[in-house]
């Protein structure tokens, strides 16, 4: 965590909308069809350009060096294909400089070691589709 308290406070703010707004979002995408999946991706892409945004043109969200910002956002790489794939869209051509970073995360190696592969993620979410009935 950063010592400056506003800094701080600005990196608790976004870990909280992060927690609340990716994994609800992201489940929006893997479990809509129709209009309520083109509404789902509209909005999840929304949240990911608030973050984009917000990280700029830093290389991590703290600037120079990986935190807490960056702790709370980089699992759900591994769950962009599987929304990408579900919601028949790229993150990539919509957020580029978040994936840039995302690829920069993944050159750590506690990180790299502790996220699951995209696509045993993209093949749970496929399990999931079929017990909950969505395919």
């Amino acid at each position: 965590m950063p010592s400056d308290s506003y800094q701080r406070a600005q990196a608790r703010f976004w870990a909280d909308f992060i927690d609340k707004k990716m994994y609800e979002g992201g489940t929006k995408v893997w479990t809509s069809k129709g209009e309520d999946l083109e509404a789902a991706k509209t909005e999840y892409i929304k949240t990911l350009k608030l973050l984009e945004g917000e990280l700029g043109d830093k290389p991590y969200f703290g600037g120079e060096t990986f935190g807490y910002v960056d702790v709370a956002l980089v699992p759900f790489y591994s769950w962009f294909y599987a929304y990408e794939t579900c919601g028949n869209f790229s993150i990539g051509a919509e957020c580029p400089t978040l994936i840039a970073w995302a690829k920069r995360c993944l050159e750590k190696e506690s990180v790299a070691k502790s996220l699951p592969d995209q696509h045993k993620v993209y093949d749970f979410v496929l399990h999931l589709r079929k017990t909950f009935g969505i395919d």
